[in-house]
């Protein structure tokens, strides 16, 4: 692939999270030499979103909003950042996108970095209840935080228990709010991880004084004055002065089916995020990958998948041949709790549970399909996350057996199973 000559290039970028963001910058460190303009509705200077449920919301002193880059870098690196602008729609035949305004920019290679929104669901009584709030912006934040200072005996539900939703529920327990969790599915995180994880999130919750109920569909919000109560389908109903639901994301592909791009589960990318568009590029929470480690295509919510596909879009966009192949990883963090993951155990048949002796929680869930590493799930246990990062990259095989007793030393060479002793 030839080097394209940068110098009359302009690249847009649609959307300035950490996908765009990191796009930008990355763009510069691989040489390209063009005009990149970068478009966000969001007026805000692009900043961290994984502390939003966490430090953002906790903090006393008000918000310590830590911006991706700073002002300065963005000049010294030449990257036009034009924020509180809605990108309208995009005339992919003229390589041209326009504004709400109705103004023009042309481009040479577009990436989308949209990312998505809240999912709200369609309950009854919702939209009219006062003090309800998704949790995606500092906006959010920002209102959670203004409805709480004006009653400090605030009641709290939580629609939706996966990882945000908890997130959510741990730091406001942690300033002193009563909260309880409302989760549809008969255990909390049932998509994402094994019963036993979910089993001990439960009661890590419940040892902090959260109320997380299961099973719990909520049907209606009805209003009076200032405060609501939430109905669920089998009759128990919960008070409520603030509602935060986490109940998913909705992906943002309105732009993308506008210009015509395949949709699949988000916007289809190939190896080098490309989308059917050879002058359009889709990075982070928006798009769907093969992933070439699990030979499956997957749509991915992290950092580490924003920013590892915004390398890659700069690369490609720079002349180079690059194929996207990371392993994924995750984290969360609740009360004095780390959880770190790595790998999708999407299909796991078996697991392999390994505890630790130590004065916090700290155990590893191990996922296996047959007898393939997946993924592992670790708390309190960075050795953990790292080896079995190392495992998975390295398609290991594991001797299950002294992975799970604890009194074989932690070391790499302990679990290691040759080929032969598999049937």
């Amino acid at each position: 692939m030839s080097t394209p000559n940068s110098k009359i290039e302009t690249c847009v970028i649609v959307g300035a999270s950490h996908a765009g963001v990191n796009c930008a910058f990355a763009l510069r460190k691989e040489g390209f030499e063009g005009q990149i303009i970068m478009y966000d509705v969001d007026p805000a200077l692009p900043y961290h979103r994984p502390p939003l449920s966490k430090t953002y919301l906790t903090n006393e002193a008000g918000m310590a909003i830590t911006p991706l880059k700073s002002v300065e870098s963005y000049e010294r690196d030449n990257i036009q950042l034009m924020l509180g602008v809605k990108v309208a729609s995009i005339i992919s035949d003229e390589k041209k996108v326009v504004l709400e305004d109705g103004s023009i920019q042309k481009y040479s290679k577009l990436v989308l970095a949209i990312g998505a929104r809240p999912l709200i669901p369609l309950i009854p009584g919702l939209d009219t209840a006062k003090n309800v709030f998704p949790l995606r912006t500092v906006t959010d934040v920002e209102g959670i935080r203004k409805a709480l200072e004006e009653n400090t005996n605030q009641k709290v539900v939580v629609i939706g228990g996966g990882y945000i939703g908890l997130e959510i529920a741990a730091s406001l327990k942690k300033i002193g709010t009563a909260v309880t969790v409302l989760e549809r599915e008969e255990r909390i995180l049932a998509r994402v991880t094994a019963p036993e994880m979910s089993t001990f999130f439960h009661n890590l919750h419940h040892e902090n004084g959260v109320e997380v109920l299961t099973g719990k569909n909520v049907t209606s919000i009805e209003t009076v004055f200032d405060s609501s109560t939430v109905v669920c389908s089998d009759g128990s109903s919960f008070q409520a002065d603030i509602i935060i639901v986490g109940v998913g994301i909705r992906v943002n592909i309105e732009l993308a089916q506008q210009a015509g791009l395949t949709i699949e589960n988000g916007i289809k990318v190939d190896a080098s995020v490309r989308t059917s568009d050879e002058n359009i590029y889709a990075i982070g929470d928006c798009t769907n990958h093969h992933n070439v480690h699990y030979d499956k295509n997957v749509r991915l919510e992290s950092v580490q998948n924003a920013v590892d596909q915004a390398k890659v879009a700069a690369a490609s966009i720079s002349g180079k041949d690059v194929v996207y192949n990371s392993i994924p990883w995750f984290w969360s963090d609740q009360y004095n709790v780390k959880l770190q993951i790595v790998g999708l155990s999407y299909g796991y048949d078996n697991i392999v549970i390994r505890k630790e002796e130590k004065e916090q929680p700290c155990f590893s869930i191990w996922y296996f399909r047959g007898n393939t590493l997946l993924s592992v799930d670790a708390i309190n246990n960075a050795k953990a996350y790292v080896v079995g990062t190392k495992f998975i990259k390295s398609n290991q095989l594991v001797n299950k057996e002294k992975l799970a007793d604890k009194i074989v030393n932690f070391k790499p060479i302990n679990f290691i199973e040759p080929t032969s002793n598999l049937k």
